[in-house]
This record gives structure tokens, C-alpha cells and sequence, in this order.
């Protein structure tokens, strides 16, 4: 068994290159975690909205959740073949709630080793505005944590 490597997913760019970065690493192990925020209305786009269509107003329709729970689990089942065909151990969980929070609390819950995150990063700028998902998890992990750009 190898290292416990944890990807953060969300449907970007970045993400997908995070997730092909922990694929190259030798001796790991793979678990892949997507985020449902009920703030947002595409957990797989950035920015905060709601299915009501209200910046910072949950909804909570029925619908709409096992909606955004079936994307991310398509998403993560493209994500196992691509594991499969490298021949690396792989799980998924998708999980509801704040981000940061939910990343976090996995990764200290199961014994992660090493957390693997796409950044959104546009340019130099964002280096100095806090406050991305990629940040936050970066400043207050307990283990190692690579941001990919």
C-alpha cells in the first residue's frame, strides 16, 4: 500500500491536472473528493450562486442535489478509468457542505498522506488576493499539500 493521496475535484482544467499529476506519483494510492456546496449552483464551475438563483442563499431541492451528486460521480467514474488503465488504487467520495471544511476533515479523518489541488489561478494577482479553496486547504493542512498551476 502506498501513500494516501487525496484529489480534490471539481470539473476544472486545473483540477484534471492535479488528478494527472497524483496519477504519476510513484506508490500511491488515490482517493478522489468532490465538494456538493449548497451555496453554488454548479459545484464543477466556480462562483458562489445558488440554485435559486440568490448569491449566498442555499436551496434545497430534492432535484437539484442529486443532480449535482450524479455529475460528480460521473465525473469521478471517468477519473477510475483513467486510474484503472495506470494501474493505481483508486476510491471516490463525493460529500456535501463548505469545501475547505469537507477536503479538510476527510483527509485528517483518513489518514491521507498527501493532498494533490488544482489552483484557478489567472495571474500574479491572485498570489496576493487569499481566500481560494487551493489556499485555504494549502495553509491549514496538517499533512503535505501540492498545488498544481
Amino acid at each position: 500500500m502506498g501513500d494516501h493521496v487525496l484529489v480534490p475535484l471539481d470539473g476544472s482544467p486545473k483540477a484534471e491536472e492535479a488528478f494527472d499529476y497524483a496519477l504519476r506519483m510513484p506508490d500511491v494510492d488515490i482517493t478522489v473528493i468532490t465538494v456538493v456546496n449548497p451555496f453554488d449552483i454548479d459545484p464543477l464551475t466556480p462562483g458562489l450562486q445558488s440554485p435559486l438563483g440568490k448569491a449566498g442563499m442555499p436551496a434545497y431541492s430534492q432535484e437539484w442535489y442529486q443532480k449535482e451528486w450524479k455529475n460528480a460521480k460521473q465525473l469521478h467514474e471517468e477519473m477510475h478509468k483513467l486510474a484503472d488503465e495506470r494501474g493505481v488504487p483508486f476510491e471516490s467520495v463525493v460529500k456535501m457542505g463548505q469545501p475547505t471544511r469537507q477536503i479538510l476533515t476527510y483527509a485528517r479523518e483518513n489518514d491521507v498522506d498527501h493532498i494533490v489541488i488544482g489552483t484557478h489561478g489567472r495571474d500574479d494577482i491572485t498570489d496576493i488576493l487569499l481566500g481560494s479553496v487551493a489556499d485555504r486547504v494549502m495553509r491549514r493542512a496538517p499533512m503535505m499539500v501540492t498545488v498544481v498551476r
